[in-house]
């Protein structure tokens, strides 16, 4: 029998602006809970929905690795290395701070929200170059199983980031089952995309997130249609 901890979407931190509503997993700007800093190196994630011309201007960063998945919507990246993109559902992507970048997110829309999840990783270094990466997701590599999305060594396709940790994605039918094996040694966290799922005997739904560190295999069933990201940590 695993041990799994919930983190329940209606507990997550709340944050924003007139053109911003955002939930936190952890702490995060005036949002501070000590029972809640982080998971092994994993110290964001954040649900955000930015209104139509709204936006985050020109900011700092250094030292993390900042993941963005976009769910709906486009949003859109400009930054102080060169790269100016539109990031939309079915793409991840990677900027990592390194010694210190400049960044600005904005709704990439005039008329619709965009939804997204950004997470910071912990890098496993300090310093060094900072760097830009954004890719296709293949939808076959998550259709109805969990399909490696971003790694260390960029095995399999994934975009490569600067830590000892996986970062899968499934996208489950209705009813159907994936399962998942998580390492001695390792701690794994959950974050429910959307739907509805079980979590062995554990239920999930949309913005909950859960984690345990017992070795061994998981099974996810899915109640409805749903999409679930995993990380595995060092």
């Amino acid at each position: 029998m695993k041990n799994f901890t919930l983190r329940p979407s209606s507990e997550r931190g709340k944050g924003g602006a007139y053109w911003l509503d955002s939930n936190f997993s952890f702490s995060f700007a005036d949002y501070h809970d000590p029972n809640h800093m982080g998971f092994h190196d994993l110290r964001v994630i954040n649900e955000d929905y930015i209104a139509p011309k709204g936006g985050f201007p020109m900011h700092p960063h250094r030292d993390m690795e900042i993941i963005t998945y976009v769910m709906e919507g486009a949003l859109a990246h400009k930054d102080s290395i060169g790269n100016s993109a539109i990031i939309r559902p079915g793409e991840i992507q990677r900027m990592s701070a390194g010694s210190g970048i400049v960044h600005s997110e904005y709704n990439a829309s005039e008329t619709e929200q965009v939804h997204l999840l950004q997470m910071w990783v912990m890098p496993n270094k300090r310093g060094g170059p900072a760097s830009y990466a954004q890719q296709k997701i293949d939808p076959a590599a998550v259709a109805g199983k969990f399909g490696l999305i971003a790694s260390q060594d960029g095995r399999d396709g994934s975009i490569s980031f600067q830590q000892d940790a996986d970062l899968w994605l499934a996208k489950l039918p209705k009813g159907q089952s994936a399962e998942f094996t998580l390492r001695g040694g390792r701690g794994a966290w959950v974050q429910m995309v959307r739907g509805q799922a079980s979590l062995d005997s554990q239920s999930l739904n949309a913005g909950d997130g859960a984690h345990w560190e017992d070795a061994g295999k998981v099974t996810f069933t899915a109640q409805e249609d749903s999409e679930i990201l995993l990380y595995d940590l060092v």
